[in-house]
Protein backbone atom coordinates (compact mmCIF):
# COMPACT_ATOMS: atom_id res chain seq x y z
CA UNK A 1 0.00 0.00 0.00
CA UNK A 2 1.30 3.64 -0.57
CA UNK A 3 -0.55 6.29 1.56
CA UNK A 4 -1.24 9.73 -0.32
CA UNK A 5 -0.48 13.01 1.66
CA UNK A 6 -2.23 15.48 0.39
CA UNK A 7 -2.27 19.79 1.49
CA UNK A 8 1.61 20.30 1.84
CA UNK A 9 3.47 23.45 1.66
CA UNK A 10 5.13 23.66 -1.36
CA UNK A 11 8.45 24.23 0.16
CA UNK A 12 8.40 20.65 1.73
CA UNK A 13 10.97 18.67 0.88
CA UNK A 14 11.32 14.39 0.41
CA UNK A 15 13.14 14.29 3.66
CA UNK A 16 10.76 16.19 5.99
CA UNK A 17 8.07 14.01 4.54
CA UNK A 18 10.25 11.27 5.70
CA UNK A 19 10.96 12.38 9.04
CA UNK A 20 7.24 12.84 9.94
CA UNK A 21 6.35 9.77 8.70
CA UNK A 22 9.95 7.62 10.66
CA UNK A 23 7.64 8.49 13.57
CA UNK A 24 5.23 5.84 12.78
CA UNK A 25 7.83 3.30 11.11
CA UNK A 26 10.49 2.46 8.39
CA UNK A 27 10.02 4.94 5.84
CA UNK A 28 10.40 3.06 2.55
CA UNK A 29 9.93 5.41 -0.05
CA UNK A 30 9.10 9.41 -0.76
CA UNK A 31 7.73 10.55 -3.72
CA UNK A 32 6.99 14.33 -4.21
CA UNK A 33 5.49 14.90 -8.00
CA UNK A 34 6.81 18.34 -9.79
CA UNK A 35 4.70 20.28 -12.43
CA UNK A 36 6.33 19.30 -15.75
CA UNK A 37 5.78 22.91 -16.81
CA UNK A 38 7.32 24.63 -14.04
CA UNK A 39 8.98 22.14 -12.04
CA UNK A 40 7.63 23.37 -8.58
CA UNK A 41 6.03 21.22 -6.40
CA UNK A 42 2.34 20.47 -6.93
CA UNK A 43 1.39 20.10 -3.03
CA UNK A 44 0.97 16.53 -2.44
CA UNK A 45 3.04 13.21 -2.24
CA UNK A 46 3.18 9.57 -1.80
CA UNK A 47 4.94 7.79 1.25
CA UNK A 48 5.39 4.10 1.35
CA UNK A 49 6.52 2.29 4.74
CA UNK A 50 7.07 -0.92 5.89
CA UNK A 51 4.10 -2.54 6.98
CA UNK A 52 0.57 -2.08 6.47
CA UNK A 53 -0.21 -1.77 10.38
CA UNK A 54 2.52 1.33 9.85
CA UNK A 55 0.69 2.25 7.19
CA UNK A 56 -2.27 2.49 9.26
CA UNK A 57 -1.00 4.13 12.45
CA UNK A 58 0.38 6.70 10.67
CA UNK A 59 -2.94 7.29 8.01
CA UNK A 60 -4.98 7.73 11.73
CA UNK A 61 -2.63 10.21 13.65
CA UNK A 62 -1.63 12.41 11.12
CA UNK A 63 -5.20 12.96 8.56
CA UNK A 64 -6.26 16.18 9.46
CA UNK A 65 -3.07 17.07 12.03
CA UNK A 66 -1.45 20.15 10.87
CA UNK A 67 2.00 20.69 9.66
CA UNK A 68 3.52 23.62 8.50
CA UNK A 69 0.48 25.63 9.38
CA UNK A 70 -1.56 23.28 6.83
CA UNK A 71 -4.16 20.86 7.67
CA UNK A 72 -2.60 17.23 6.20
CA UNK A 73 -4.99 15.29 4.33
CA UNK A 74 -3.66 12.02 4.46
CA UNK A 75 -5.36 8.32 3.53
CA UNK A 76 -4.51 5.29 1.42
CA UNK A 77 -3.54 5.90 -2.13
CA UNK A 78 -5.72 5.09 -5.04
CA UNK A 79 -4.73 3.34 -8.02
CA UNK A 80 -3.54 5.85 -10.58
CA UNK A 81 -6.58 5.79 -13.27
CA UNK A 82 -5.55 5.31 -16.94
CA UNK A 83 -5.25 8.12 -19.39
CA UNK A 84 -7.09 7.66 -22.79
Amino acid sequence: MSIYVGNLDYSVTQEDLSDVFAEYGTVQRVYLPKDRETGRMRGFGFVELETQQEESAAISELDGAEWLGRQLKVNPARPREKRN
